[in-house]
């Protein structure tokens, strides 16, 4: 895995929107990987602590440094029955802080919370933050909801999230108020369920992809446009583009892209 980012001899925060952009799509990226490799390609970044949760199907990574703590949600694997069952409970339910959200996203959280909430109570001076894709971007949500309703923990400083499902009702997002980064590529079916009509919504600053790969804020007929166009290059290349937009490599090849970008214009 070619890694772009590092935190080395900084923080979090002294990056840029778009170089921390990056630096939380790869964390998300190697929150797949097994154990191992995650702690040796966490070390190239620059975090000197990993440690790795796992109950039921349920999994995440804890990654420090004597300044920050991320805490990177892994997604949807398609070999894992647990992680399939969670994305298919679509049933609302009560959420541990307000309103409602997806039954299976939160029972995901449930399984992991006690014992990540435990590390939490001992953050003292790092800034904690929060993000994943898929699957673990709407757990990296739920969980930064806790945080923020939870007198004895420290607010997370941000939240972002990739290829991210609708998680709760309006009231669950209304009252979510961490700064959420909520990235969109193009016609990443996953962005699209589960359905309005149920009651759930999305949460956070959308940050929209184009068929390009080019972040782009587009009207309503400009986004219709650029998803048709999204589509027929897809065919093109022998992709259905509402499945390979989810890819989180693509997510960070793009958003490496956008990271190029900002060099060259400063």
């Amino acid at each position: 895995m070619k890694i772009h980012s590092s935190v080395s001899g900084i923080s979090v925060a002294d990056l840029s929107f778009a170089q921390r952009s990056l630096l939380f799509a790869e964390l998300a990226n190697i929150a797949y990987q097994d154990p191992t490799s995650a702690t040796k390609i966490a070390k190239q970044i620059g975090f000197t602590r990993t440690k790795y949760y796992d109950r039921d199907g349920a999994q995440a990574y804890w990654f420090a440094n004597s300044t920050d703590v991320v805490i990177a949600c892994r997604g949807t694997q398609p070999t894992e029955f647990n992680d399939l069952a969670a994305d298919l409970r679509v049933a609302p339910v009560k959420s541990e802080s307000v309103s409602r959200v997806h039954r299976g996203f939160k029972q995901e959280v449930d399984d992991l919370w006690p014992v990540i909430r435990e590390d939490v109570l001992q953050i003292k001076k790092q800034t904690l933050w929060f993000c994943g894709h898929s699957l673990g971007a709407a757990m990296a949500t739920i969980m930064a909801s806790r945080c923020m309703h939870d007198g004895q923990l420290i607010d997370p400083h941000e939240l972002y999230t990739y290829g991210s499902p609708r998680v709760g009702w309006k009231g669950f997002i209304q009252h979510l108020s961490v700064p959420h980064h909520r990235w969109v590529n193009n016609n990443d079916i996953v962005t699209t369920v589960p359905p309005c009509f149920i009651g759930y919504r999305h949460d956070g600053e959308e940050h929209y992809l184009n068929a390009y790969g080019k972040v782009r804020k587009h009207t309503a007929w400009q986004r219709t446009k650029d998803r048709w166009r999204g589509l027929i290059l897809g065919l093109k290349t022998g992709s259905i583009d509402s499945f390979s937009d989810h890819a989180i490599g693509l997510y960070c090849e793009y958003i490496k892209g956008f990271v190029d970008e900002e060099k060259v214009c400063k």
